[in-house]
């Protein structure tokens, strides 16, 4: 595998539900996590092993401030969104403990009250893109990091046609995350120089 995202070759008129129960099926490589995208299952990397720190720093920050029965994880789940008809599993997730009760492969997305994603040139276009759109029309809460230009950016207030509200800082400065958590998320710990400087040079 690379470290581009790869489309599988899968038929055309396969239905929702039966894609879903291939991309549950699958066992991709390790590091690497099967997603359902544009009607397409597209197997992709996982985050880089340098960004564990970031994604610890998240996770302990954001459990805290969690609603009541939600718990933040990084564990690979796949969430499916049939009104989009996608499945994503998220870098990063809060949830409804209830949406891991249930006996399957996957967790509803209406359990979701915050997801985060760790973008790099193999998976920018797919979370500033389709993942923005689908998690805009349901999850309360959308962290975007982008470990290339070290920057994070926070979106929330979910409608039919995407996020109303956005903003975004450097890594170093502190931000705000809204309802339902109403925080100030501290970004000092996600080492600015250590991982864009590593970005830029692998380019």
């Amino acid at each position: 595998m690379t470290e581009r995202s790869r489309a599988m070759d899968t038929p055309p008129s396969g239905s929702y539900e039966e894609m879903l129960h291939i991309v549950e099926e699958l066992d991709p490589p390790a590091g690497h996590r099967a997603e359902l995208i544009r009607g397409k299952i597209v197997v992709s990397p996982g985050p880089k092993l340098r960004y564990l720190k970031v994604m610890r720093s998240l996770r302990h920050q954001l459990e805290p401030h969690a609603p009541a029965g939600h718990e933040a994880d990084m564990a690979p789940f796949l969430f499916a969104f049939p009104g989009s008809q996608r499945a994503y599993g998220p870098d990063l997730h809060v949830a409804d403990e209830s949406a891991f009760e249930a006996d399957g492969r996957h967790a509803d997305a209406s359990a979701l009250s915050l997801v985060a994603e760790l973008t790099s040139d193999s998976t920018k276009d797919v979370d500033w893109l389709d993942k923005m759109a689908t998690y805009g029309q349901i999850v309360p809460v959308y962290l975007l990091l982008d470990m290339r230009i070290g920057e994070i950016n926070v979106m929330w207030d979910p409608s039919p046609k995407g996020y109303r509200s956005r903003t975004n800082v450097p890594f170093g400065r502190p931000v705000r995350v809204p309802a339902p958590f109403d925080f100030e998320l501290d970004t000092s710990e996600f080492g600015v120089e250590e991982y864009v400087d590593r970005e830029v040079e692998q380019r």
